[in-house]
């Protein structure tokens, strides 16, 4: 798994690749508690283009990035979810929960802290 990340405006995207499992989610959560807690960046966008697989353990990690950002008021949002994916977050009801987009595009344009409903 490859995790990097990128500033537009003020948004911070975190692009992964690869599959999130039991073994590589430390290193998605130290990145998200890092942007939300430490940079204190207003937007927190997570790129899910490029992951196929997606476990409990990193829809944990996904779960406590949204927690703390909105314990920090920030916005988090989530794009590109392949079907594996989001079959995952639907079977967990997860789905509604998150701020989810189709297109970084979508994820730019909505509103930090509005109502960016699942798609």
């Amino acid at each position: 798994m490859n995790i990097s990340t990128r500033q537009f405006e003020n948004a911070s995207i975190v692009d992964v690749t690869g599959d999130i499992t039991l073994y590589n989610t430390p290193e998605v959560r130290k990145i998200l508690l890092d942007l939300l807690k430490e940079k204190r960046v207003k937007r927190v966008i997570v790129n899910l283009e490029k992951v196929k697989y997606i476990d409990s353990a990193g829809v944990a990690s996904l779960v406590e990035g949204l927690k703390l950002s909105r314990d920090l008021k920030s916005g988090f949002a989530l794009y590109g979810l392949s079907r594996t994916t989001r079959e995952v977050l639907e079977l967990t009801r997860l789905l509604k929960v998150f701020e989810v987009h189709d297109t970084e595009e979508e994820a730019l344009s909505a509103i930090p802290g509005g109502a960016g409903g699942a798609k």
